[in-house]
């Protein structure tokens, strides 16, 4: 897309780089901008596996998803959900456990806007504009939408999230209120990007995401796997992405570090 369309909600800035259409862009979407793919183009050229980074942690979410369906979950709280694409969280749980309902969280307006519309008719979906630092809004939002009882065990979907939320905002403090706010037997995922094992590129890309409204703050495994205070991680644990239960036949790359990214899942004790 060149130019402002009919799905861009009013008072969005297309002339400012955003990061869900930046990450639209890796994943070949097509509810992006020039300035967009500008920005998207320079971080590729300094670490030409950020598309496959970003791939991964789609393919990661699509197993962890059908996984949790598989341990019984019915209602998912994908928060951070980003602009839909091929293989949606509702696409996935829908087929696995028909019934379920998901609830798509996102601060990003164009983001919300157009996901209300690919949603519009299907059943036990809903999406709710809302910060993930206002965990009491996402909470409250979920509960009037009539599609999460928080008395009952839900799936609280970090795909990608945390690390867009500088220490100063307490991101620990954020899962700690989301952890709080689920039954027993609810699981948390988390996908967070890391300079573990990286080359100092990946630095400079951080450094260029501080372009958008969103910079990516790179933390190690230490810090990640702490976030899971009161969970207790299913195996394998906190793995580089390629290495979260990857499918019967899937090559992982010797190598599963340069995805940049760790990812896990836990369930509440």
């Amino acid at each position: 897309m060149t130019g402002p369309t009919d799905w861009v909600p009013a008072g969005i800035d297309v002339d400012q780089p955003s990061a869900a259409r930046v990450y639209d862009y890796f994943l070949g979407g097509a509810h992006n901008f020039a300035v967009d793919r500008a920005l998207a183009e320079q971080i590729a050229a300094m670490t030409p596996n950020i598309g496959e980074t970003m791939r991964s942690n789609r393919v990661f979410l699509r197993r962890a998803v059908r996984y949790l369906a598989g341990q019984g979950i019915r209602q998912f709280l994908d928060i951070g959900s980003g602009i839909p694409t091929a293989g949606n969280v509702h696409e996935i749980a829908l087929e696995a456990a028909p019934g379920a309902s998901v609830v798509y969280v996102d601060i990003d307006p164009v983001a919300v806007e157009h996901s209300r519309a690919i949603l519009a008719g299907v059943d036990r979906t809903g999406v709710i504009c809302a910060d993930v630092r206002d965990v009491e809004r996402v909470i409250s939002e979920s509960e009037k939408l009539g599609l999460i009882d928080f008395s009952q065990p839900v799936a609280v979907l970090l795909a990608g999230v945390l690390h867009f939320v500088p220490d100063s905002d307490d991101p620990a403090g954020v899962v700690a209120a989301l952890r709080d706010a689920v039954a027993p037997g609810s699981y948390l995922l988390i996908s967070h990007a890391t300079a573990d094992g990286q080359p100092p590129e990946v630095i400079e890309a951080q450094r260029l995401s501080g372009r958008t409204a969103t910079e990516i703050v790179l933390r190690d495994g230490a810090g990640i796997t702490a976030y899971f205070d009161g969970f207790t991680l299913v195996d394998p644990g906190l793995v580089f992405i390629p290495q979260w239960r990857p499918d019967p036949g899937d090559e992982v790359d010797e190598h599963p570090e340069r995805v940049g990214a760790y990812a896990g899942v836990g369930i509440k004790n």
